[in-house]
């Protein structure tokens, strides 16, 4: 049996691959007679090279709470903390302002509760990626950016300023949004009609909560011990940031307020204990490293251990607090390059995208006017040069259209679109060749605030390892600095449906799949809204714009089509 099984695995497989190219040339009969025409069916194919417009556009006054995560999860979670030096950008400083709440309320803490411990632990994102030498498991930070040799100090203090849940200058109650303040040389937050300072809302600022001057975060496991003896108990946990924090300050804070109004709900308790600011420096140089907190894990807490009962009878309990409430992330910029607003008009040499409160790049498809006859004169809207060169017309000089379909139809067919962009290949990457190996560039239709069609259709999609995620439609980076951003379905959407020539933006992004957005405060043009992924990305990368550079020609931002034609068109 197993000898016949043998015998018909070739010529099975050989029948697979046969029906499979008869089904692929009845496809694309089926698209040459209905795109071409019957009277078109001999045709030939090539590319061409359509001309954009690509320019800078400066952000700043982005909102900073409630941002998401650059994880797999894309929960919303992420909160940048330290110091980073970008090569090619200079310096940022991230600071963390978080509410904090009980997970109970109206406790009963016993007879004579006393603090023994108090921790606060927030995990890191990481990646299991072994074992050690004794079976355990090791683990990778999956967002640490930076020089991870470099220590900075880390402060928390009790913060005082009340981080509202809803507007009061809203009629419709909306949401309380905070924007960055990069620019200032402190912590701050706009709000929309104030400033806020926080270094100027700190409790007891010559007493913070916590300090560490020498603050490197570690991928090292969460090793718990409990027990003792032979009731000891060892237990292992993903890295994070764990601490001891002061037993009295919690003492006082939370314990001796037993029977107190303000621990019996959330509202009284965040106007009580308005939350941990988490303040981030440099020491001595403009240095350091930065890392995403996961502030929404179940496992980000600070955790009271306390005894309770007579002097003879002691037993132990725990009171929990979470970090469920309002938190936004600030940032200090210190930037060695200049970011500024670019030419709409004609375009820039170069194209910054920065992370946090940056910049980004607008691509528009079909700007001005073009010569669209070959005269040397431009003539026509590059748009409507674009719709007469691949749609059919009748004898009026009218685009026939299908009322079956509901669609134009056309005389050439684009069988593949990219934006071609290169990077800089001279920007300071810190010696590092390999240091933007892993970019990603997201792609978006600008004006809808939304994913492109191509992305939509993308079924390369992988939520386990963003960085191999959606690489058709955003494809990553060769070894020669170079991305193709896939543009085909977005420029049948607007041949064939009419659809609009909406601008494409462009980000740094450091999780392709997390494509939620976050408002701009008072913006002055059309971007309002920005993807959150890219204020909660660090990194920044410098290309070569759609205005070329005479000794640079070759690399400027580009739009390839490859097309298919009738013979005598």
């Amino acid at each position: 049996m197993k000898k016949t099984i043998n015998a018909l695995k070739f010529p099975f497989v050989f029948l697979l691959v046969l029906v499979a190219l008869v089904a692929c040339d009845k496809e694309f009969n089926v698209i040459e007679s209905d795109v071409l025409g019957k009277d078109n069916a001999n045709f030939t194919t090539g590319d061409t090279l359509l001309p954009v417009v690509a320019y800078n556009q400066k952000l700043s006054a982005l909102q900073i709470n409630r941002l998401g995560s650059t994880s797999t999860t894309g929960a919303a979670a992420a909160s940048l903390l330290g110091v980073y030096n970008d090569p090619a950008y200079g310096l940022t400083k991230a600071s963390i302002i978080s509410q904090v709440t009980p997970t109970s309320f109206n406790p009963d803490f016993g007879e004579n509760p006393q603090v023994v411990s108090v921790v606060l632990n927030i995990p890191y994102y990481s990646t299991a990626n072994g074992t050690d030498d004794e079976g355990h498991v090791t683990y990778k930070l999956d967002s640490l950016y930076g020089n991870t040799e470099q220590p900075i100090k880390l402060t928390i203090y009790q913060n005082n300023y009340f981080l509202r849940d809803f507007d009061p200058n809203s009629v419709a109650e909306n949401s309380q949004n905070y924007y960055s303040n990069g620019s200032s040389d402190s912590n701050s937050a706009l709000t929309g009609t104030s400033t806020i300072l926080f270094d100027n809302h700190i409790v007891n600022v010559d007493t913070p909560i916590f300090v560490d001057n020498e603050f490197i975060p570690s991928n090292e496991a969460i090793v718990i011990e409990t027990g003792e003896g032979d009731d000891a108990v060892t237990s292992r946990s993903e890295p994070a940031f764990r601490v001891e924090l002061d037993n009295d300050f919690w003492q006082q804070t939370i314990l001796d307020k037993q029977d107190d109004p303000v621990l019996s709900n959330a509202n009284n308790f965040k106007n009580y204990f308005r939350g941990l600011y988490f303040k981030a420096e440099t020491l001595g140089i403009d240095d350091g490293s930065m890392i995403l907190l996961n502030l929404a894990s179940s496992k980000a807490t600070i955790t009271i251990t306390y005894e309770k009962g007579p002097t003879d009878a002691r037993t132990e309990s725990t009171y929990t607090l979470n970090f469920s409430g309002n938190r936004l992330t600030t940032f200090i910029n210190n930037f060695t390059t200049n970011l500024e607003n670019g030419d709409a008009a004609s375009g820039d040499e170069k194209l910054y995208l920065k992370g946090m409160e940056g910049s980004m790049a607008i691509v528009d498809l079909f700007s001005g006017d073009v010569d669209c006859d070959g005269d040397g004169i431009p003539d026509m809207d590059a748009l409507e040069c674009f719709k007469q060169t691949y749609r059919q017309t009748d004898e009026n000089g009218e685009y026939r259209f299908d009322p079956l379909t509901r669609r134009f139809l056309l005389k050439r067919l684009i069988n593949e679109a990219h934006l071609i962009i290169n990077e800089d290949e001279d920007m300071n990457t810190g010696d590092d060749e390999d240091y933007h190996k892993y970019d990603r560039i997201y792609a978006y239709d600008l004006e809808n605030k939304a994913s492109t069609i191509d992305y939509i259709v993308d079924q390369s999609g992988n939520t386990v390892n963003p960085v191999n995620s959606k690489i058709i439609s955003l494809g990553q980076r060769n070894s020669e600095g170079t991305f193709k951003i896939r543009l085909t379905q977005h420029l049948n959407n607007i041949l064939l449906n009419d659809s609009t020539n909406t601008k494409i933006g462009l980000v740094l992004s450091t999780n392709v799949n997390y494509t939620n957005n976050s408002k701009i405060l008072n913006s002055a043009n059309n971007v309002d809204a920005i993807p959150t992924a890219s204020i909660i990305s660090p990194r920044g990368t410098i290309l070569y714009g759609s205005k070329g550079i005479p000794e640079k020609e070759d690399k400027k931002l580009q739009l390839k089509i490859f097309l298919s034609k009738g013979k005598e068109d």
